[in-house]
């Protein structure tokens, strides 16, 4: 049984972690926290939570009693804040996930650029926490950059292309869409239901954060620097994602390449399902799971391969990747506490 903490537990991640953990028989939870909401139990900010969580939140001031009491932290905070904690726990043996941006770069001169944050845990031993790819690495990571929603959902679409070397990677275009969760609890107006509903619409047209986390997954998978073209889209519904990744094929690149580029890297993985050529995943097929769907379809036309992606983007995109984080670093079942039918309709 390992001892967890979450850091940050009622954002809309931290919630959903405590849903997943609670049916972890390997995990308990020892420490919720909030600054916001310290003193206060976490069933009356979440009453989904009553008489299964009817835990007292503490603040980050306690920082020091958390590391003590805890084998991983769960960190749900916004960029900036998970390299503080970080550093308060460099000298502990807790070990560390962090949902948010902070330790996701390997550059974090590129972290500063697209954050506008200064890096001040620069040295950290962290691995980047995409668990279909980086499985070996996690095992024995101290800090774990858990992915974020939008970068998994098209970095698992396009993986096997670029590892298979089978497009052109200065022709990659990926056109995502969000429901609104993924924005986070905080009130904003744009997210107010008068405003988001019967609406659809663009935004971080060509500076979108998670532009550079792809592009870095994307250069390692196939060895030639890669720049793209992101757009994320808010949609008038709670949770999932769409991606739509486009890419031109390289000469000579036959539709069987591409279908075995998909079955040799995902053939065998359980969270991973291929609809195969001419597949259409949708975000209802995977709500409330950690289960992320492809499709691939190919144009003749245009010699370009489309790529659908679907996952859940508080799951597969935040909660539950770093559940299966954890299972992985601790040698667990990656399925354990995972392996759930999704939420229909």
């Amino acid at each position: 049984m390992k001892k967890v903490s979450v850091i940050g537990a009622t954002g809309y991640a931290g919630a959903e972690l405590l849903r997943i953990l609670h049916n972890h028989p390997e995990a308990q939870v020892v420490h919720i926290t909030s600054e916001s909401h310290a003193g206060e139990n976490i069933s009356d900010i979440y009453p989904h939570l009553r008489g299964i969580y009817d835990k007292q939140l503490i603040s980050m001031s306690e920082m020091e009693q958390i590391g003590n009491d805890s084998d991983f932290v769960f960190i749900g905070l916004p960029h900036g804040h998970a390299m503080k904690v970080g550093k308060a726990l460099e000298d502990k043996p807790t070990r560390i996930i962090d949902l948010g941006a902070d330790y996701r770069f390997d550059d974090t001169d590129v972290y500063e650029a697209w954050y506008k944050v200064e890096h001040i845990h620069k040295d950290a031993p962290r691995v980047y926490g995409l668990a279909e790819l980086y499985r070996d690495q996690i095992k024995d990571a101290k800090i774990i950059g858990n992915a974020g929603c939008y970068t998994t959902a098209s970095i698992l679409a396009l993986a096997p292309l670029a590892k298979a070397n089978l497009i052109d990677m200065d022709t990659i275009v990926i056109d995502a869409k969000s429901g609104v969760s993924g924005a986070g609890r905080g009130a904003k107006l744009p997210n107010h239901f008068p405003e988001l509903y019967d609406s659809f619409k663009a935004y971080g047209v060509a500076n979108h954060r998670h532009t550079p986390e792809i592009e870095q997954a994307l250069t390692e998978l196939s060895g030639k620097n890669t720049v793209l073209n992101f757009t994320p889209h808010l949609v008038p519904m709670s949770r999932g994602i769409l991606s739509t990744c486009y890419a031109k094929l390289l000469d000579g690149v036959k539709p069987e390449q591409v279908d075995k580029a998909y079955e040799e890297m995902y053939g065998k993985e359980f969270f991973v399902r291929l609809l195969g050529r001419n597949g259409y995943p949708a975000t209802k097929n995977v709500r409330g799971s950690n289960y992320c769907e492809l499709g691939w379809h190919i144009d003749p036309r245009t010699n370009r391969v489309i790529v659908l992606s679907a996952i859940d983007n508080l799951v597969k995109g935040a909660a539950g990747q770093a559940v299966q984080n954890f299972n992985i670093a601790c040698g667990f079942d990656e399925k354990l506490g995972l392996d759930v039918v999704p939420m229909y309709p």
